[in-house]
């Protein structure tokens, strides 16, 4: 027997984004506000990231992970883990199951903070044995940080992205020998200081770059990677002993509820199709954080948890959901913009982009129907994976009856 029942306000990820705007909520006075999360605690990444420079004064992970869930549970929401959202049973419905047993809960109002994950060697195509001793980083982290397991003697981390560099920093405090980062990138996608550390420190760790794993090799434990050079049509090939590889970076939306529940998702972020309210296609229905556009630090989770929330207040008090929006997309080697759709009335609020590619300080142009709207020159340099942030004030020149909004390189 499913139990049934109602809430005003229901999240759906208990990380930064959806414990700031359930938080921001209950204490605005908005109703009954629920967070659900399906791990034993709440919190989401930061639960697992030992390391400090988490909030306002730097504190560990965990540290900050406990801040948010006091300030949610301080104003008066609820926040319940172990729990987790099997489907949907109507537009503003979801059927749960978690230590209680199914339930079914209906809100006025839904907030998607699912988070985002890491690509596994299965989804990146490497060939291979499956081995053991193969991992992403949220995977070595908690076995490090929070269960404590053995890892391995000797690791190759694939990637060379900040979280590459965490995951490098988590095999050290495990005692492991960290063999190489290996990235198909020309240089590290990090700062000069933090990548010289690394090379330069004791051990030192050498970055491969121009490189990808071929193939995962061994039976039972893995003994090593091959690595392949460039395109691999010159036969450059090398094999690399390990018993730990650690796929690190790559990351994409949780979104597998909002495309069960049918809400517009980008093509670019891969994630739901958002508003500068943070508001779907789906009325009644939010997104928010890294299961938006993956992935981006828990401060700016956060951030968007409490704008989220004075959006969902509009709804809840009445404003009317937008008929129609205005897609926004991007030319390569631009990746993905955020947010990507235009809502009449909605705030101009700064956007957020990607590349595929390392960039010299280059020139975005933003034009709809070969009209230029916005036109800015980024100084330094740019790098894949990491966030371009760009204003919003050219979004009241926007036709809300012409065509997709473009942003692209000048």
């Amino acid at each position: 027997m499913r139990r049934q029942r109602s809430v005003d306000v229901l999240v759906v990820g208990g990380g930064p984004a959806g414990l700031a705007a359930a938080a921001r909520l209950a204490a605005s006075g908005a109703g009954t506000v629920e967070v659900l999360e399906r791990e034993a605690r709440a919190g989401g990444v930061p639960h697992h990231c030992h390391h400090g420079g988490f909030g306002r004064w730097g504190v560990t992970g965990p540290q900050y992970a406990e801040r948010l869930v006091e300030d949610a549970l301080g104003a008066g929401a609820a926040v319940r883990t172990g729990v987790s959202a099997t489907g949907w049973a109507g537009p503003l419905s979801l059927d749960t199951t978690g230590p209680h047993g199914l339930e079914r809960i209906t809100a006025r109002a839904l907030i998607l903070a699912t988070g985002a994950r890491e690509r596994p060697r299965t989804a990146r195509l490497v060939p291979g044995s499956r081995p053991a001793g193969v991992f992403t980083t949220g995977e070595l982290q908690q076995a490090v940080n929070i269960y404590r397991q053995e890892i391995g003697t000797r690791a190759v981390v694939v990637g060379a992205e900040p979280v590459s560099y965490a995951a490098l920093s988590a095999l050290r405090r495990a005692g492991v020998e960290v063999a190489a980062l290996v990235t198909e990138e020309k240089r590290p996608q990090v700062g000069r200081c933090r990548a010289a550390a690394a090379r330069l420190g004791v051990p030192s760790v050498p970055l491969v770059t121009g490189a990808v794993v071929a193939e995962l090799m061994g039976r039972g434990r893995l003994s090593g990677v091959r690595l392949r050079r460039g395109d691999g049509r010159d036969g450059r090939e090398c094999v690399l002993a390990c018993d730990t590889v650690v796929f690190t970076g790559d990351f994409v939306p949780d979104h597998e509820l909002a495309r069960r529940g049918g809400v517009l998702l980008d093509a670019g972020t891969r994630g739901p199709a958002v508003d500068g309210s943070f508001r779907t296609a789906s009325p009644g229905v939010f997104a928010v954080g890294s299961g938006v556009h993956a992935v981006v630090p828990a401060r700016v989770a956060a951030g968007e948890g409490v704008r989220v929330a004075r959006a969902v207040r509009g709804h809840l008090e009445g404003v009317g959901w937008p008929c129609g929006a205005v897609p926004v997309v991007v030319g390569a080697p631009l990746r993905w913009v955020a947010p990507n759709l235009l809502s009449p009335g909605a705030p101009g609020s700064r956007f957020v982009l990607r590349t595929a590619k390392a960039l010299v300080c280059p020139v975005l142009v933003v034009s709809q129907d070969g009209r230029c709207l916005y036109r800015q020159r980024v100084l330094g340099k740019v790098l894949p994976n990491r966030g371009l942030y760009f204003s919003g004030s050219w979004v009241g020149k926007v036709d809300a009856g012409g065509g997709p909004v473009r942003v692209a390189l000048g």
